[in-house]
């Protein structure tokens, strides 16, 4: 029996298209529209197949994987906690400060994936990922909106702290600044000045923002969960810090994918202003934990957070292939064990959550 062509399904068509589409469907891909990350001459967001990037659907496949929505977390104990007098002063302002960096920055994270990044890649594969990454981040935003309406807080205040709070906007006008000429019309990265600023974004937001500014707050905030206090909370951060190990782990194969695509791209130049705005965030990222904790909590002080921060630094470097800077010591190993999100069973007596069911998560502190 000779089997039939699967192409001649197509319902009404004539033997010479069906010999046309056979034809196109065999026909060589030119050099000049094969797949690269940037500055593909044709972008046919369609064409996933063949994976050229393998590392950029696994990512995707692991946010699926992990899955998530704020409203099946149970706020219950948070909310007694909250409305109680356990809560010192200073407690709450480590709380209140975080959700209110968070709201913003995952705003910030969203808009520059959708209005620059999306834009200039040109790999259907990693706009698939792209896409599941900007439905994470709305799942972020969700979230930090569930807290604030379970709790009872000022939204207005909470999600314009950015506005209020020196530290925040500090950190928050880093990051803008890397958008700005990526969202000009004008721009394009067929340019080397323009591939340069793109790789600039790039760095910015997966290396300072969601993997730099993020963690100290990762950090204050799963203490509260460590000790019991604020589950719901916690958990919720459990899961936004295991998204955001994905983001980081994309964004670094992305940028080092585009260096190996661009070889003239990764200059001496560009290599040393890395190295010094990662130096910038590590200063404003210490000047917030400072702003966070002034007398310190849960066991927390900002001498601990200048550690960390740094220690955090000197890994994102390493990922880029930079000298490291600081030689800062891990104050928080347990940080390591908070994504894998497998291990978690029943605790605090919330139901068990069990999102993840096969992905192989690495972590790098």
């Amino acid at each position: 029996m000779t089997a039939t062509p699967i192409i001649s399904s197509a319902a009404g068509a004539t033997p010479d298209v069906l010999a046309a589409l056979a034809a196109a469907a065999t026909r060589p891909v030119p050099p000049s529209l094969d797949k690269r990350l940037i500055n593909a001459r044709a972008v046919d967001v369609n064409q996933l197949m063949p994976l050229k990037y393998e590392w950029a659907w696994e990512h995707y496949l692991n946010g699926c994987r992990n899955h998530w929505q704020p409203q099946e977390v149970p706020m219950g104990r948070d909310i007694a906690l909250w409305r109680g007098t356990e809560l010192s002063d200073d407690e709450r302002r480590v709380i209140l400060r975080n959700l209110g960096f968070f709201s913003t920055a995952e705003s910030l994270v969203a808009n520059n994936l959708i209005l620059a990044i999306f834009k200039h890649v040109t790999n259907p594969e990693c706009r698939q990922y792209l896409l599941r990454q900007a439905f994470e981040e709305a799942i972020h935003t969700h979230a930090f909106h569930y807290i604030v309406e379970s709790l009872g807080l000022d939204g207005h205040a909470v999600f314009h702290m950015h506005r209020e709070v020196n530290t925040i906007a500090e950190k928050d006008a880093l990051e803008m600044e890397l958008t700005e000429a990526v969202l000009d019309p004008a721009f394009s990265t067929a340019t080397p000045q323009g591939a340069r600023q793109f790789v600039e974004n790039l760095i910015g937001y997966y290396v300072i923002m969601e993997g730099i500014f993020f963690y100290s707050g990762f950090a204050m905030m799963l203490s509260f969960h460590r000790q019991n206090r604020m589950t719901g909370v916690g958990q919720q951060f459990q899961y936004i810090l295991r998204d955001e190990s994905t983001h980081l782990s994309f964004g670094v194969d992305l940028i080092n994918g585009i260096i190996a695509e661009n070889p003239g791209l990764w200059t001496p130049a560009l290599r040393e202003e890395t190295s010094r705005r990662v130096a910038r965030a590590v200063e404003l990222e210490i000047a917030y934990a400072e702003d966070c904790l002034p007398r310190g909590v849960l066991g927390l002080n900002a001498g601990l957070f200048r550690d960390y921060v740094q220690h955090v630094a000197d890994r994102r470097l390493e990922r880029l292939g930079l000298p490291t800077r600081y030689g800062s010591p891990n104050p928080f190993p347990w940080m390591s064990e908070t994504v894998d999100l497998r291990k978690e069973k029943n605790f605090f007596e919330t139901r068990v959550t069990e999102y993840q069911s096969s992905a192989a998560l690495t972590w790098d502190d």
